[in-house]
């Protein structure tokens, strides 16, 4: 697991909750959805704007800005106006502790 960087606690991260972290230069959104954690980049592929507070409905989240919605399990665009996918990356947890993979998926 030395190709993994601890980003946060899952204490830290309530059922349905969001944490904002940077590694390596890079925003990165880590939620917490059915008590699985899931990391994306945090930014829209469509206008660079953070996804941080968009709306999050199941397992997708909204771009705050134009409405564009992002699998947060893939990184794969849902509707318009975004057509490229968002980075997504490898998170393990290891007790309390939330470990990401930095390279992305």
């Amino acid at each position: 697991m030395s190709d993994f960087v601890k980003i946060a606690r899952l204490s830290e991260i309530p059922e349905g909750g969001r944490a904002s972290v940077v590694v390596d230069d890079r925003s990165i959104l880590v939620i917490r959805i059915q008590g699985t954690v899931y990391a994306i980049e945090d930014v829209c592929s469509h206008d660079g704007q953070p996804l941080t507070d968009g709306p999050l409905e199941g397992c997708a989240i909204e771009c705050p800005r134009h409405g564009a919605r992002f699998d947060v399990r893939t990184g794969q665009p849902l509707c318009m106006p975004a057509v490229e996918p968002i980075a997504t990356f490898e998170v393990k947890v290891v007790g309390d502790d939330i470990l990401l993979k930095p390279t992305k998926s």
